[in-house]
């Protein structure tokens, strides 16, 4: 069973100069746009989250995996034509630039689509 990182700094540390570069253009790029996001380990790959988990990203063996969850994928079909896709996760080869413009649009999308989700959540009545 492979080691759970305690941090996305030492997640991103397990990994080689030219990987942790593209991690870290990731995570930076979601930091700006979303800055009240806030980092987690969850799945055992870093993930930004507010009020649900909206993102998480990791490196693989032959690529950078991006998973918005299927919205995520839904939403952007269009724009993620060329990239591998499943269901909930997008694949960028690591010979390729990386597109964070549109990971960036994918991570605001999801920020927007948690947030509304948390309005509409039946709230909790309160003890007396």
């Amino acid at each position: 069973m492979n080691p759970k990182a305690s941090s996305v700094d030492e997640y991103i540390s397990w990994f080689p100069a030219e990987i942790q570069e593209k991690l870290q253009l990731i995570r930076k790029t979601i930091q700006e746009l979303l800055p009240e996001a806030k980092e987690v380990i969850s799945y055992h790959m870093p993930a930004f989250k507010t009020t649900e988990v909206l993102v998480y990203y990791a490196a693989m063996k032959n690529h950078i995996g991006f998973y918005p969850t299927s919205s995520g994928v839904t939403e952007f079909k269009e724009e993620l034509k060329g990239f591998n896709c499943s269901k909930g996760a997008i694949q960028i080869p690591y010979d390729q630039e990386l597109p964070l413009d549109l990971i960036g649009q994918i991570a605001q999308f999801r920020e927007n689509e948690a947030a509304i989700k948390a309005y509409y959540k039946p709230k909790k009545p309160r003890k007396a």
